[in-house]
C-alpha cells in the first residue's frame, strides 16, 4: 500500500474513532430503546453511507421481534435471514434491497436485529466498511449497557424516593396513632396506612384470645375473610399483648405488571406498623389504668374521709376518768377502729376492732360495724346478745375471707363496773393500781367468721381508782423491723408497766414512738390503734 493510501486510511479511521466517541455520548443519553435505535441508525448511516437501516428487538430468544426503528416496512420480510447465536452474526446477502442481516446478543439475554440496505452510491461494502460495522456493533452493545444502567439508576432513585415517602408516612402514622385514644381508631388507621404503603390491595387485623377469634378489622370493610385465608399473595406479622394475639395481614401487592410478591422492605414496613400499633395499644391500656387509678384514688380519698368521721377526733369526757385514743393507718384507709360512745343511760362503751385485710374493703366493713354498733348499743340488750347479732350482720356483709376481731367494755362510771366481751381480739390489758397486770380474754370467735350461733361469754370486772385499761390492735405487738423481729406482746407489757405513771395521751404518744424506734426505717405494715382508759 502506497504512502497516500495509508494516509487516507489513517484519516478515515481517525474520523471513525471520533464518530465512535461522539456516538457513545449520544447513545448513552437515550431514555428509551426506540430513541437508542434511532440515534444508532443515524450514526450507522453516516459512517456506512447507507439510508436503509432498520433495527428490531426481542427481550429473549422465544419472543417475537418488535420494531424499534423502521426505515422501510419491507425490511421486516427479511427477519428470517437473521441467525441468532451466542455471538454476533453478520450475514451479507445478495438481495438488491437488504444487503446485511445482523443479530447482536445483549448482556441481558435479549437481542438486536439489524437489516441494512445498500450504499447510496451502489458500491459494495469494503473491508473498511465491514470493520467499521463490527466496531459500531460494539458501540451499540455498549450503548445498550449504558441504557440499562441509566434505567437501573432511575429505578433506584424511584425506589429510594418511594422508601423515603414510606418512611415519612411511617413516622407520621406513628405520631397520629400515638394521639388516638380508641382501639378501633388505632386498628383502622394502622391497617389503612400499611395497605397503602405496601401497595397492597387489601388488609386485615384479626384478634385472638386463645383459639377464639374476638374481632376482625378489614380494609376495605367488605373484605371476605375466606379471601384472606386462601390468598396466595399475602404478608403477615403478629404480636401479643395482655394475652391477646394480633395477626396483621396485607394481601395482593399491586404493580405495573400486575400482582407481585411482597419484598423485604414491605416486611420491614409491616413489622414497623405492628410495633407502632403494639405500642399504641399498650399506651392506651396504660392511659386507661392511669384514669382508673385516678378514680380509685378519689374513691379511696372519699373512703378515708368517711373513715375519719367514724373514728372520733375528740373523745367524751368521763368524770373521774381519763381516756385517749390513737389510730395510724398503714394505708390511706385502714381496717382498725376505736371509739368511746356515751350511752343514753350514762354508761360508756369503749370499743376497738380490727378487720382482716386493709384498704377500701376493710374500711367498708368498719363502716358496717360502726353503724350496727350504734344501732344496738342503746337498745338495752346484753353484750352477749349484741355480739351475736353483730356477728350475723358482719357475716352477711362480708366475703368468706373477711372478719372482724372486736373488743367492747361498757363502763358504769359511778361503780367502776366493766361489762366486757372479747370477740377474737387481742387480750386487753388491765393494769391494777398495785402494778398487777390482768389480761382480758373472755368472749368468742371473731365477728363474721361463722354463722353457727356460737355463744359469746362475757366478763364483769370492777375498775378501781388508779386502774388502767389498754385496748390495742395487733399492729403494735406485730410491728417488725428489718430483721423481721416483732415488737412482741412481752415488750408491750413491759413498756406498759414502766410507763404506768403517764397521762393517757402521753402514754400513747410514747408507745407509738417506742414502736417506731423498734421498726426504724422499715415501712409500717399494719394499722396502729390503741385506746387507754385511766380511773383517776
Amino acid at each position: 500500500m502506497t504512502q497516500p493510501d495509508l494516509t487516507s486510511l489513517f484519516d478515515k479511521l481517525n474520523l471513525q474513532v471520533k464518530s465512535f466517541q461522539e456516538g457513545f455520548e449520544v447513545l448513552s443519553q437515550s431514555k428509551k430503546l426506540e430513541e437508542l435505535a434511532k440515534h444508532f441508525s443515524h450514526i450507522l448511516r453516516g459512517n456506512l453511507l447507507t439510508l436503509n437501516v432498520n433495527i428490531f428487538y426481542k427481550k429473549d430468544i422465544d419472543s417475537e421481534w418488535c420494531e424499534l426503528y423502521l426505515y422501510k416496512k419491507k425490511s421486516k420480510e427479511f427477519l428470517n435471514q437473521v441467525e441468532i447465536g451466542e455471538l454476533p452474526r453478520i450475514i451479507y446477502l445478495q438481495d438488491a434491497f437488504i444487503k446485511i442481516a445482523i443479530s447482536l446478543p445483549l448482556i441481558d439475554k435479549s437481542y438486536f436485529a439489524l437489516l441494512i440496505g445498500g450504499k447510496v452510491d451502489n458500491s459494495e461494502f469494503s473491508e473498511l466498511d465491514k470493520l467499521t460495522l463490527q466496531i459500531f456493533l460494539q458501540l451499540l452493545g455498549n450503548g445498550y449497557i449504558a441504557f440499562l444502567n441509566q434505567k437501573k439508576v432511575k429505578e433506584l432513585l424511584f425506589s429510594l424516593n418511594h422508601r423515603i415517602l414510606q418512611l415519612n408516612s411511617l413516622i407520621d402514622t406513628g405520631i397520629e396513632i400515638s394521639s388516638l385514644e380508641k382501639s378501633d381508631s388505632l386498628l383502622d388507621l394502622a391497617l389503612e396506612r400499611s395497605v397503602m404503603l405496601t401497595n397492597a390491595s387489601a388488609g386485615s387485623i384479626s384478634i385472638y384470645e386463645g383459639d377464639q377469634l374476638l374481632k376482625t378489622v378489614n380494609f376495605p370493610t367488605a373484605l371476605d375473610q375466606n379471601y384472606v385465608i386462601n390468598s396466595q399473595h399475602k404478608l403477615q406479622t403478629k404480636f401479643e399483648f395482655m394475652g391477646r394475639l394480633y395477626v396483621f395481614t396485607v394481601l395482593e401487592k399491586e404493580s405495573r405488571d400486575g400482582i407481585v410478591d411482597f419484598d423485604d422492605t414491605d416486611e420491614i414496613l409491616l413489622s414497623a406498623f405492628a410495633r407502632q400499633l403494639n405500642s399504641a395499644i399498650e399506651n392506651e391500656h396504660l392511659h386507661k389504668e392511669a384514669l382508673e387509678n385516678e378514680t380509685n384514688k378519689k374513691e379511696i380519698s372519699l373512703a378515708a374521709e368517711i373513715q375519719q368521721k367514724i373514728i372520733p377526733s375528740i373523745l367524751p369526757e368521763i368524770k373521774g376518768y381519763e381516756v385517749a385514743g390513737i389510730n395510724i393507718p398503714s394505708k390511706e384507709v385502714g381496717g382498725d377502729y376505736y371509739d368511746c360512745i356515751k350511752l343514753n343511760d350514762g354508761r360508756y362503751a369503749l370499743v376497738i376492732a380490727d378487720v382482716a385485710g386493709k384498704g377500701v374493703p376493710a374500711a367498708l366493713l368498719v363502716s358496717t360495724l360502726n353503724a350496727s354498733l350504734n344501732a344496738y348499743l342503746n337498745s338495752q340488750i346484753q353484750l352477749d346478745e349484741l355480739a351475736a347479732r353483730m356477728n350475723k350482720v358482719i357475716y352477711k356483709a362480708s366475703p368468706s375471707n373477711k372478719f372482724i376481731t372486736f373488743f367492747i367494755a361498757v363502763l358504769s362510771p359511778e361503780s367502776g363496773e366493766l361489762d366486757i366481751i372479747n370477740a377474737g381480739h387481742n387480750p386487753s390489758l388491765i393494769l391494777k393500781n398495785d402494778k398487777r397486770l390482768y389480761r382480758v380474754e373472755a368472749g368468742g370467735v371473731a365477728l363474721g367468721m361463722f354463722d353457727m350461733n356460737l355463744p359469746y361469754a362475757g366478763e364483769k370486772l370492777i375498775f378501781n381508782k388508779g386502774d388502767k385499761l389498754l385496748l390495742y390492735t395487733d399492729g403494735i405487738p406485730e410491728a417488725m423491723n428489718s430483721a423481721e423481729e416483732e415488737y412482741s406482746d412481752e415488750k408491750l407489757e413491759e413498756f406498759y408497766l414502766l410507763n404506768s405513771d403517764c397521762a393517757a395521751s402521753e402514754f400513747l404518744d410514747k408507745l407509738v414512738a417506742e414502736v417506731r424506734k423498734h421498726t426504724a426505717d422499715t415501712p409500717q405494715s399494719d394499722d396502729i390503734t390503741a385506746l387507754l382508759l385511766i380511773r383517776k
